[in-house]
């Protein structure tokens, strides 16, 4: 199977057209075998992780934590809901067609495109100047931890594994790759919204060279082929039962106090109180 799909211009030139559309059903059918490896693993091979005694908390400190712990602040969740929203719109938009589901669908791909650019830039923005923009990026202890959790996975010997920080090093490694889809994306559809009619830009097919304009669409499939593994996975771990405490709290904004000891190290994440729903609500700043 070829990868990318070539063509010839009308000046012999062998040029780009897109990808091959067979890497679709790769994409949906390496993820559900991922999810059914994980699942299996989970069930049947994994072991109980015991955490380093270094990140346990003395009852003291444990009772000075709130009954709610703040995670994540209303901003953060709406642009979850909007991105949300805007990711499937244009991965259906862009892939019914393509296994037989013929409709009208530029107008809405390019619709739902300049939705998630928006709220991107939003998130940017936001999470650069009001929330904690470094907790979404892998330190140096989330590589020691990740290297002894795979030694003792193993039957090596190695010192048990710390708790996480506000987010877990796999969270952050799938914030990763959906930053750098999510920016391929959306670059490479900016330039294309020139060759459809839209009220932002006049119309000019002309503006780059075959080859230029192969590449961007090659680009742009890559992208969007790669976040339908991405969002499958999403989704399975979102409703698997050990994450479901995180899920709600991207609804809710907050997780138990039980939950946060269980999981997280006050050290590296520093517990603040979720805002109150009674009559007296206390203040306080919701973290990232």
């Amino acid at each position: 199977m070829n990868l990318i799909q070539w063509a010839q211009n009308p000046w012999g030139q062998q040029v780009p057209l897109h990808i091959s559309w067979g890497l679709l059903w790769v994409s949906a059918i390496g993820a559900l075998l991922f999810l059914i490896g994980h699942a299996i693993y989970v069930k049947f091979l994994a072991k109980p992780l015991a955490h380093s005694d270094g990140t346990a908390v003395a009852s003291g400190i444990a009772a000075q934590i709130p009954e709610r712990v703040a995670r994540h602040s209303m901003g953060a969740r709406l642009f979850h809901l909007i991105m949300a929203i805007a990711m499937l719109a244009l991965l259906f938009t862009a892939f019914l067609p393509k296994v037989g589901v013929k409709f009208a669908w530029v107008e809405y791909h390019w619709i739902a495109g300049v939705v998630l650019t928006v709220s991107i830039i939003y998130h940017i923005f936001h999470a650069t100047f009001w929330l904690d923009f470094w907790s979404i990026w892998p330190d140096k202890v989330d590589i020691e931890d990740a290297s002894r959790r795979i030694d003792r996975a193993l039957g090596k010997s190695a010192p048990a594994p710390r708790k996480f920080a506000k987010y877990p090093l796999e969270n952050k490694l799938y914030h990763l790759a959906v930053m750098l889809g999510g920016l391929t994306a959306v670059l490479t559809g900016v330039f294309m919204m020139k060759r459809v009619e839209t009220p932002f830009f006049t119309r000019n097919p002309y503006l780059f060279g075959d080859m230029t304009w192969g590449w961007m669409y090659v680009l742009h499939g890559l992208s969007g082929i790669a976040f339908v593994g991405l969002v499958t996975v999403h989704i399975y771990f979102a409703i698997r039962p050990e994450k479901l405490f995180i899920t709600k709290s991207m609804i809710f904004g907050w997780i138990t106090r039980q939950q946060y000891l269980e999981h997280h190290d006050p050290n590296r994440w520093p517990a603040e109180e979720a805002a109150s729903e009674s009559a007296h609500p206390k203040a306080t700043k919701v973290p990232a």
